[in-house]
């Protein structure tokens, strides 16, 4: 990253709901082909940074550029154009029931892709495929398993060759083995693609797993940036408890 240029700035971003603001002044980079992590504990704002990361939601105030270009100053025909240059996949999946998978993952194809159904029928086998799943697409997403629902999700986030990809507590659910497996996935994906990726998780292992760099809040507050080795040496009492898995006083007390 030394040297590179930010693919995603954030500056002073604040954001809330109301009167309640959740994210209190933030401001960080994303670098071409890194793995940026976001973690923190319950209610620290980590998946409002992601939907506002993705322009679901528009800040209080600051900004967020791509490429150097403020979404908060797109009109939605700009936004639309530059998130189909982004790819996220949703906690739990986020599959359209109704549909079978291969419609799931070939729905931002048919939407977007301007191709042909021979051609969004290659493209879903290969996508599918990738993820480890190349003969499911007749299955209809009750008949999946969670940690299947969260390939498929990765399939479709990946449909349209993304450059950014953002991960919504991927391994969330999942017992270990599923999860180690799902890091490898994602691990996969940017060697192979060579996306840039922000992940939101709480999950330690997958954190150690696949960070190149990890981003803590706290208090609507960034109280680390950088290596997780890094954090597991911090001086930052919060932050070694995250890492260190060791409860608050009050509720250690009553255990």
């Amino acid at each position: 990253m030394t040297g590179a240029e930010p693919i995603i700035e954030v500056r002073d971003l604040v954001a809330g709901y109301g009167e309640r603001v959740v994210l209190d002044g933030i401001s960080f980079d994303v670098y071409p082909g890194e793995i940026l992590v976001v973690l923190g504990g319950s209610g620290c704002g980590k998946t409002t940074l992601l939907h506002h990361m993705v322009g679901l939601l528009k800040p209080l105030s600051g900004t967020i550029r791509y490429w150097g270009r403020d979404i908060g100053r797109m009109d939605e025909d700009e936004l639309a154009t530059l998130l189909h240059r982004v790819g996220i996949s949703f906690q739990g999946g986020a599959l359209f029931n109704s549909m079978t998978v291969g419609e799931n993952v070939g729905l931002p194809m048919r939407e977007y892709g301007n191709m042909d159904e021979e051609m969004v029928e290659i493209l879903v086998r290969m996508k599918l495929s990738l993820v480890g799943l190349a003969n499911s697409g007749y299955l209809m997403p009750s008949e999946l398993s969670g940690g299947m629902k969260k390939r498929v999700g990765f399939a479709r986030a990946i449909a349209m060759d993304p450059e950014i990809m953002f991960f919504d507590e991927p391994s969330a659910g999942l017992d270990p083995i599923l999860a180690a497996g799902l890091d490898e996935l994602i691990l996969d994906i940017r060697r192979l693609l060579g996306v840039t990726m922000v992940v939101v998780t709480h999950e330690l292992e997958s954190i150690r797993a696949v960070a190149d760099r990890a981003l803590m809040l706290d208090g609507g507050k960034i109280i680390f940036m950088g290596k997780v080795g890094e954090a597991e040496q911090s001086s930052n009492s919060r932050v070694r408890q995250f890492f260190d898995r060791r409860p608050d006083a009050a509720i250690g007390e009553q255990v």
